[in-house]
């Protein structure tokens, strides 16, 4: 029985990131949606053949629209394979789309995906955020910060001893 609960707890962690979203975007809300998805994309996603660079979400006819998501073929699947560059549907409620939308008509939000992964039942699931574009100096004084932690964690190490 380990052997299985070991297994559930590997396959659940988070599979594919998008790692450039947290440095190019400042996230102020992240919601989880399910994704449609088809058989071939699902083992795909399983082997970590996923790319979110340069993905978003788009709000179309009050749905939710996964766009430029790169999921790889499936090598086994022949000739039955799903198209990898493929708009697919996020599962969210309508009173989550609603107040998306009216967050997204504010200047300057976009809808981000930041990962893709499979929670403990084993569905496959997307974090989206609502973002904004952080400008070029915010980046820099992101930076700046964090090399100022590292060096005086760096100096404090030598005074723990």
């Amino acid at each position: 029985m380990a052997k299985k609960a070991d297994k559930k707890a590997a396959d659940s962690g988070p599979r594919i990131t998008n790692k450039k979203a947290y440095h190019d975007y400042e996230l102020v809300e992240k919601v989880e949606a399910g994704i449609a998805l088809l058989g071939t994309e699902v083992k795909s996603l399983r082997e970590g053949q996923g790319d979110l660079e340069g993905a978003y979400a788009r709000i179309i006819d009050n749905e939710c629209w996964l766009v430029g998501c790169k999921i790889a073929q499936y090598a086994q699947a022949g000739q039955s394979n799903h198209d990898p560059t493929r708009k697919r549907k996020l599962l969210l409620r309508k009173a989550q789309i609603h107040k998306i939308t009216g967050k997204l008509t504010q200047r300057g939000f976009t809808l981000v995906p930041l990962r893709i992964y499979f929670n403990s039942r084993g569905l496959a699931k997307v974090e989206v955020a609502l973002g904004r574009g952080k400008r070029q100096y915010d980046k820099r004084q992101k930076l700046q910060a964090e090399q100022q932690k590292k060096d005086v964690a760096r100096d404090m190490k030598k005074f723990r001893r």
